[in-house]
């Protein structure tokens, strides 16, 4: 069964998060998604607050920059939500945007090295074990989490490219895919990530979950033509759902098909009603949904 999710848009000031979460909660919407994108809000500390937030909801956030953390945070960070809010987070990390990387002074030689070396000690870390280690970026003498989750949790990575992609089948226990995957891209993706799998021997489940730029009400084109300008795509379609809850359902129903295990619509910035587009992808969309 495809999970049905929405994105907290970072371009909302963090004030709007309480309201938005106690709607995604009450309409009964499957996942609600964060970003730790620059320069707008932590990841970890917004998630902690939709998580109190909440009673029920799953929250994710995708991603965090591997480049911006010692990964010895990141896995306490982990730990601590997972022990609090048990079989409620799902977090990813990733490569984040180099420019980005840059203008804080975290930018590496080689990313994919980074995110490799970040990974396998995060996901050990995680399982409670004690890490040694003397990468070329990850350095650890002896670590080992005092409050470890008491459940095997999943680390998730952000992948594009064949190479990042191949990487999480590898190393990773699930891959997040960008607003802006086409279905073709998906297809394309999961043979990837399939192919860093059985490299590595790999035979567990490695869910997919892809972000889906979405709109509805009166004026959901235009503002999808907006989002297309800034993305900078060449157009919209095979890209979006917009228009009414049969036809977002009908769109997320070809990512489903095409692979995804959680689709989670992405509204825009400039949505008029926030509360009402969880309301409406859970209590409209998510029953028409047919994966």
């Amino acid at each position: 069964m495809t999970a049905l999710g929405a994105v907290f848009v970072p371009m909302l000031p963090p004030e709007r998060l309480r309201p938005i979460v106690r709607a995604a909660d009450e309409a009964g919407l499957d996942e609600l998604w964060l970003w730790e994108d620059c320069f707008f809000e932590s990841g970890i500390a917004t998630a902690a607050a939709a998580l109190a937030y909440s009673e029920r909801l799953v929250v994710g956030v995708g991603l965090l920059p591997v480049p911006l953390r010692n990964v010895a945070i990141t896995a306490m960070e982990l730990a601590t939500l997972h022990r609090l809010f048990p079989g409620r987070v799902r977090v990813g990390v990733g490569h984040g945007v180099q420019d980005w990387m840059g203008q804080v002074g975290a930018r590496v030689e080689s990313p994919l090295t980074l995110l490799r070396e970040q990974l396998d000690a995060l996901r050990a870390l995680l399982r409670g074990e004690e890490v040694t280690c003397h990468g070329r970026y990850v350095q650890l003498d002896k670590v080992k989490l005092r409050w470890a989750p008491t459940e095997p949790v999943a680390v998730l990575a952000g992948a594009t490219g064949p190479r990042t992609l191949r990487l999480s089948g590898a190393a990773a226990d699930g891959t997040i895919l960008t607003g802006g995957t086409t279905t073709e891209t998906l297809r394309a993706a999961r043979a990837q990530i399939d192919a860093g799998r059985a490299e590595a021997g790999r035979t567990d489940p490695h869910p997919i979950t892809v972000y889906l730029h979405s709109a509805t009400g009166p004026d959901a084109a235009a503002r999808m033509e907006t989002e297309r300008f800034e993305w900078r795509y060449d157009t919209m379609a095979g890209r979006s759902a917009v228009g009414d809850a049969a036809e977002v359902a009908a769109a997320a129903g070809q990512w489903a098909r095409a692979g995804a295990d959680a689709v989670i619509l992405q509204p825009t910035p400039d949505d008029p009603d926030p509360e009402g587009f969880m309301r409406f992808t859970a209590e409209q969309v998510k029953p028409l949904l047919t994966p």
